[in-house]
């Protein structure tokens, strides 16, 4: 079975909306909060009642991540379900959405099918498949839409991410096509022409550094365009790994158009600037590239206002060959699950830009909303968890502070861009409904899963 039977007590945790409360568990299900929970766990002897003492931690709903790279089919050199699953849940996440770039591409009902499955063996966290919009990621052919969306696996994001959905046409035409089963189409923004040959962001520093530009324009041009034929067509568009200033504008003026456009960034975006490709280091090579500090002030603001929805880890593992090689040759991209709601503490609320209410609207229940998943991110807007809920909680200690060791990591990869940097805060437990799989800041046992529930 799925959820646990036992009653989970939590004592004295901070909730998102600043109150300090105890909350139980019950069948896998948030049972009561404050007064009542201490009542009812201690009137439950009967049943066994296993107590977490949270003083001084933050209870936050579930993380979920629009936006992970597992590898799994044909790279389980660099990534697998199971490894990758065991980073989601350190990092605080019950769900994840597995991206399409796999090898056989998740294109077919077939893989999103064995990567849904793969998931519910490991038992770590939820694991959605993310399914591609083109066949192959060709940019030449709608992929079998329809199909994913009607699998066990219940496909309601898609994705070419890594590539860009650049034909206009093939564009509307997957717009259109997932308005049937409300879905939403994922855009990795890179006009691939502006781009081509690209190394990092472009500016003062790629020339002085003799590196091939990467123009702010080659994302916004691709993100005007498509949130126009959202709107001619009625769908709806979400944009993936927002980077610069001038994203976070047109999202804006989109937003303020009643357009159903939702935006994430990533934590290093929030963070990292341009300056670090000056040492030449792989580990800072990225898709889009890292901007300027203007940008990264702008992504900040940006979650801030809610122009930005949600975070998107784009956890991206590679093997050390790919990676510790020459800038040029080097793999883009860095791995995030693990040090994610760290670097937003660093980034968001110890500047004060957001309470922790904004943070689990961002990375819990903004995010389920997006992907249309109904048992996860079961939170009011300012704060407040809904009883009867499914119990996806991660308890954080905000207070500790760390130096990043990507060897002590449970992805397989090393690719942390935080290596020896000093972050605040560490996830210590977490619950995946109902089912302790990280206890004192370890894992403990993964959940066997149910029977999945289909989209209401």
């Amino acid at each position: 079975m799925t959820t646990t039977a036992q009653r989970h007590l939590i004592t004295g945790g901070t909730l998102p909306d600043g109150t300090v409360a105890d909350v139980l568990i019950e069948d896998g299900r948030l049972a009561a909060v404050g007064t009542e929970a201490r009542n009812r766990a201690e009137a439950g002897t009967e049943t066994g009642t296993e107590t977490t003492v949270a003083s001084g931690r933050i209870i936050l709903p579930g993380l979920v991540d629009l936006h992970t790279h597992l590898r799994q089919p044909g790279r389980e050199d660099a990534e697998t379900v199971e490894t990758g699953t065991r980073a989601a849940a350190l990092g605080g996440f019950t769900s994840v959405h597995a991206m399409a770039n796999s090898t056989p591409v998740a294109d077919s009902a077939g893989v999103v099918e064995q990567v849904w499955q793969l998931g519910r063996e490991s038992g770590w966290c939820d694991v959605h498949p993310v399914g591609a919009v083109t066949v192959g990621l060709a940019g030449e052919r709608l992929a079998e839409l329809g199909t994913m969306a009607e699998s066990r696996a219940q496909v309601r994001v898609f994705s070419d991410d890594g590539h860009c959905v650049s034909d206009p046409v093939l564009m509307r035409r997957a717009l259109e096509y997932v308005k049937a089963f409300d879905g939403v189409i994922a855009q990795h923004a890179q006009e691939p022409q502006l781009t081509d040959g690209a190394q990092m962001n472009e500016g003062s520093l790629s020339s002085v550094l003799g590196l091939a530009g990467w123009p702010a324009v080659a994302e916004e041009a691709i993100i005007a365009r498509d949130v126009l034929l959202t709107q001619h067509v009625g769908s709806r568009l979400h944009v993936c790994h927002v980077s610069t200033a001038g994203s976070v504008e047109i999202i804006r003026w989109a937003k303020e158009r009643g357009i159903a456009v939702t935006a994430e960034a990533t934590p290093h975006h929030l963070l990292l600037t341009e300056e670090l490709v000056r040492t030449y280091n792989p580990i800072y090579k990225v898709n889009p590239p890292l901007r300027r500090e203007a940008d990264v002030m702008a992504l900040r603001e940006g979650l801030a206002d809610g122009t930005i929805d949600t975070i998107g880890t784009d956890h991206a593992p590679h093997t050390a060959e790919t990676k510790e090689c020459e800038w040029t040759v080097a793999a883009m991209g860095m791995t995030g699950l693990e040090t994610a709601l760290p670097v937003l503490q660093q980034a968001l609320v110890d500047t004060g830009l957001m309470d922790w209410a904004g943070i689990s609207r961002i990375l819990s229940s903004t995010p389920a909303r997006i992907a249309r998943v109904a048992d996860q991110g079961r939170i009011s807007a300012d704060g407040v968890f809904e009883l009867g809920a499914p119990a996806n909680l991660t308890v954080y200690d905000p207070a500790i502070t760390r130096a990043v060791d990507p060897e002590t990591h449970a992805s397989k990869a090393r690719n942390s861009p935080y290596r020896g940097m000093e972050l605040p805060g560490q996830v210590t437990d977490v619950f995946n409904h109902g089912h302790p799989v990280v206890r004192d800041r370890v894992l403990a046992t993964p959940r066997v899963q149910p029977e999945r529930k289909q989209h209401p």
